[in-house]
């Protein structure tokens, strides 16, 4: 048994990337050894069935961290004093459908997640949004929260993205991934999101001074922008298990003090840093004490090549917002 109980609502619980992340929270690979879970599957009335399966399996997994696992539809029970609000549930993309779209589909979904946190949630919990598309789902849920949980709880998920960046500069420089160090992505998680090797390194050298800049900014750059939308041309599907891996990745990192030697990202509502809005949710490099208590790393020089890739993904989640600005409001489209 665990010295204390973390309680942790997964939404979208029957989806691949929760079913891929599951085990491993309640194997103790997100909240450590000495920490029991109180896990919540939460899903729409329709999947509550499907959902029963997958605790049966965690069951039969016989996780001795594992406390309680319940699964549900109703928010109120759900998200009941939670401490980590895993929002990965989203409806996805479907043919023709432009991102815009995606964007409205989703956003009335994350109104009443932001609702339910506020009014269920524990006083100290913290939010990962995971469901696509994550920066613009933590604009409005967060918004929708009011001012029952504070804006430094609010998070989304830019660390996939980093760490597919990382991957793909290891390899290149034929390094380890954890010779990698302050390779971190700046704006949206999308197309333009922007991954800044400028200022990451590998080993003791800069990654500029170790990989051919021709191929950063060209190759490099689409296939982080693009690996998504590659790994569904490949397997037939979406990023399930990496996306559960950069979401443990996630957590851990905002439990744990950085070090000394490394930034980390994450999607947070941004304090103005970088010419970035006040208030869009935008990933940064990320430094965390490790009582939970994290801030945006400053001082950061950005050239011509990177201040115009971060312009230009900033751009874009305000356009992003400017599509929701009546969810923002706190009202829902008819």
């Amino acid at each position: 048994m665990g010295s204390r109980t973390v309680k942790v609502v997964v939404t979208g619980a029957t989806g691949q990337v929760a079913y891929a992340l599951l085990p491993r929270i309640a194997a103790g690979e997100m909240f450590g050894p000495e920490t029991d879970v109180d896990l919540r599957l939460a899903d729409i009335p329709q999947m509550v069935e499907k959902a029963k399966g997958t605790i049966m399996e965690l069951e039969d997994g016989a996780y001795p961290l594992l406390s309680r696992v319940s699964a549900g539809s109703d928010r109120a029970e759900t998200h009941r004093d939670v401490d980590w609000a895993l929002l990965v549930g989203s409806l996805p993309r479907g043919p023709g459908m432009e991102r815009g779209d995606l964007i409205r589909k989703n956003g009335p979904i994350f109104v009443e997640e932001g609702r339910a946190i506020a009014e269920h949630a524990g006083k100290n919990v913290r939010v990962v949004v995971v469901g696509n598309p994550c920066n613009t789902n933590c604009l409005i849920a967060r918004s929708a929260a009011g001012s029952a949980v504070p804006d430094d709880r609010w998070t989304a998920l830019t660390r996939l993205d980093q760490n597919r960046a990382r991957s793909l500069v290891a390899a290149k420089a034929g390094a380890r991934v954890r010779d990698v160090k302050k390779l971190v992505i700046w704006g949206n998680h999308s197309a333009t999101l922007y991954p800044d090797f400028t200022n990451g390194y590998v080993g003791a050298k800069k990654i500029t001074d170790t990989v051919d800049r021709t191929w950063l900014e060209s190759e490099f750059l689409t296939a982080v922008q693009q690996r998504g939308a590659a790994v569904i041309a490949a397997r037939g599907a979406s990023s399930a298990f990496s996306a559960a891996q950069g979401v443990v990745d996630h957590v851990r990192s905002l439990m744990s003090p950085t070090a000394a030697d490394d930034w980390a990202s994450v999607a947070v509502v941004s304090d103005g840093s970088y010419d970035v809005p006040q208030g869009l949710v935008s990933s940064f490099p990320i430094r965390v004490a490790g009582d939970g208590w994290w801030e945006i790393v400053q001082g950061v020089q950005l050239d011509a090549f990177a201040n115009a890739k971060v312009r230009a993904t900033v751009a874009e989640l305000e356009k992003e917002r400017d599509l929701v600005q009546d969810l923002i409001a706190g009202k829902t489209a008819a």
